[in-house]
């Protein structure tokens, strides 16, 4: 796998957000052959850290009257200049292309690999038949998140206040650690002691250093934890469930 920038080609190895397969944007065919469909990471995010390296696969089935005869090239490229090639094998009509991503060999100290990526193929026929087709799936690369939550005290008197505090965070890839996401609405949610569902109880934002802080009234036992819905660059991510004990 290469990941390719404007300043530099790294050498190295680098999943997805509800894949969407739409009408490919750019499209170079001979005969009848047409891709039918693009999986990546089995429709999973990708999402990566500071420092574990990461695998998925890219799988591209495709159709031709005479049949498939392989993938001579499945790439992946994104913001930043981001460009990701794979090792790739063919089974029948879908060819499946390996890639492996060391955040610390082929991130080269920058966040502008977040977001959204496309995925291009070129596809031949058994009978010489073959389609390019740019853009034949997007898909999210994504920095790490994490979310901690607090509620005290710890028991609390019913009516009382309680005051719940965390941290929401994402991976950096300038200095590969953890820093504070800034100005995110979080979500602060409730489970009731032998409950099965959580529920929103009031929202918060995250300050200039990714600190939560709000409070709320003590009405039963039970557990509380920050919810935050992701964005395009970062993954949705909850906070482990606080039990405050009322009395």
């Amino acid at each position: 796998m290469r990941m390719r920038t404007s300043a530099a080609v790294l050498t190295g190895a680098l999943a997805l957000s509800a894949l969407a397969v739409p009408a490919a944007q750019a499209d170079d065919r001979y005969g009848d052959t047409a891709i039918t469909k693009v999986t990546v990471n089995g429709g999973k995010n990708v999402v990566l850290g500071t420092s574990a390296v990461k695998k998925f696969t890219v799988s591209v089935t495709a159709k031709d009257n005479s049949g498939i005869k392989g993938a001579e090239d499945i790439v992946l490229h994104g913001p930043g200049f981001g460009y990701l090639t794979g090792k790739t094998r063919c089974s029948g009509s879908t060819c499946t292309a390996s890639f492996t991503v060391d955040p610390k060999v082929d991130l080269p100290y920058s966040n502008d690999y977040a977001g959204t990526w496309y995925v291009d193929a070129l596809v031949v026929a058994k009978d010489g038949d073959f389609i390019w087709s740019e853009k034949a799936a997007s898909f999210k690369f994504q920095r790490a998140s994490t979310l901690t939550v607090n509620a005290a005290p710890e028991p609390v008197k019913k009516g009382k206040t309680i005051t719940v505090t965390g941290k929401l965070a994402r991976a950096n890839w300038d200095d590969f650690k953890y820093h504070g996401y800034t100005a995110q609405t979080v979500k602060l949610q409730f489970l009731k002691k032998g409950g099965k569902a959580w529920s929103t109880v009031k929202t918060a934002k995250t300050s200039s250093l990714g600190t939560l802080k709000t409070t709320v009234k003590a009405s039963a036992d039970g557990y509380w934890r920050y919810s935050f819905a992701g964005t395009s660059s970062t993954p949705a991510v909850n906070s482990t469930g606080d039990f405050v004990d009322v009395k």
